[in-house]
């Protein structure tokens, strides 16, 4: 099959998103399909082999963050030579309710259609005051997927219609075959994400490090992403800044072994998360999970059998947790079991074939219309045949 994927946020900058159609990509390409990804990049990025730039994308505020897109006549042109140039059986547009290349790509697009949405944003007057605009591209989707049951209401409510949930995919065996690094062991508490954006949660965390430093004080904190690190702590007592350790950006193969390595992984996010796919990567590399208790979170965690919840945006109950997790090495190991079982609903040998399915459920109906379109023409035309 000829798979086309468009990408709506920028792919020199890493985002979920942009994690989700890589994998994705690289799992179908596994599989012996043909595909290309199209993706806003800068001219100097270093691009796999599948992904077609279609320029340089801008920032954006979006959903609580800032989302580097693209858009325009150049991108709308480069959108309509892609498509020309791959002859795709189906095109897969994540975000196409997002002013970038999906939207530009609905516009322009013939033939089966598939949408992911991966937002959850209740409250988006953005959405609801473009309706008008999105419903003619809207309108030629063959088939909409919802990364998680709020996503899909986020689309419900706002734009009409409706959606198959099929989560965000992780290679689940990477993550665990990880071989832990002996100087992030020991008294670690994780974070992955960015550092300067406030929806992420750090600040909250930052909050409850003191108390939890007082009763354990050898507890390290170690951070890996972009941002200003000297800002992140300065909320900090000068003394316990040194508890904390910037890691920088990491590479995946870090990444899994920061998460093998640590004996807690903390997800303090406040809000605009439909998903969390770090909670899905966190237990497949055998992390304790202690997340703010958002309704996706909740959800990826099996309602807290899977990982533990605190009240979000509540530093004091993050840090009461966290301390009792930190001090029961038992329950530790038995959120450690109980995540590495649920976490295998979440491989992509499973949301893989699932998406596989849609596609091929609107390849196989737009083969059907066309087959009924030539037998109407041939029967108008005195063709048909017995």
């Amino acid at each position: 099959m000829r798979i086309g994927i468009v990408c709506p946020y920028s792919w020199d900058v890493p985002g979920g998103v942009q994690f989700h159609i890589r994998d994705l990509a690289e799992h179908l390409i596994g599989l012996g399909h043909e595909v290309s990804v199209l993706a806003p990049a800068d001219d100097d990025t270093p691009l796999p082999p599948y992904v077609v730039s279609a320029g340089r994308a801008v920032p954006v505020p979006y959903n609580g963050s800032v989302a580097r897109l693209n858009f325009g006549f150049l991108s709308a042109a480069r959108v309509r030579r892609w498509l020309h140039d791959g002859t795709f059986d189906v095109v897969h547009i994540h975000e196409p309710s997002s002013p970038s290349l999906g939207l530009l790509t609905c516009w322009a697009a013939q033939g089966p259609i598939v949408a992911t949405f991966h937002t959850s944003n209740p409250r988006s007057r953005a959405m609801v005051a473009a309706y008008s605009i999105l419903q003619a591209a809207l309108e030629k989707i063959s088939a909409r997927i919802a990364v998680s049951e709020y996503a899909r209401r986020t689309l419900v409510e706002h734009l009409g219609g409706d959606a198959v949930v099929i989560p965000n995919g992780v290679d689940v065996d990477f993550f665990a075959r990880a071989k832990p690094k002996p100087e992030w062991q020991g008294d670690t508490i994780g974070f992955i994400g960015r550092i300067d954006e406030p929806r992420k949660g750090l600040p909250v965390l930052m909050k409850a490090l003191p108390k939890i430093l007082a009763e354990r004080p050898r507890t390290r904190l170690l951070v890996a992403g972009r941002g200003d690190e000297k800002e992140a702590v300065e909320s900090l007592p000068a003394e316990m800044r040194s508890r904390v350790e910037f890691l920088g950006m990491v590479s995946d193969e870090d990444k899994a072994r920061l998460l093998r390595s640590v004996d807690l992984y903390v997800a303090p996010n406040t809000g605009g998360e439909s998903f969390g796919i770090i909670l899905v990567e966190a237990m497949s590399a055998g992390a304790p999970v202690l997340a703010a208790d958002l309704d996706a979170f909740a959800q990826v965690l099996d309602q807290g059998s899977a990982g533990e919840l605190f009240a979000n945006e509540d530093a004091d109950d993050l840090a009461a947790a966290a301390l009792r997790l930190l001090a029961d090495p038992e329950r530790r190991a038995a959120l450690r079991e109980r995540g590495s079982e649920h976490v295998r609903r979440f491989d992509w040998s499973t949301v893989g074939a699932d998406i596989l399915s849609v596609y091929e459920t609107v390849t196989d109906g737009a083969a059907a219309v066309a087959t009924d379109e030539r037998t109407g023409l041939r029967a108008r035309f005195g063709l048909a045949r017995d």
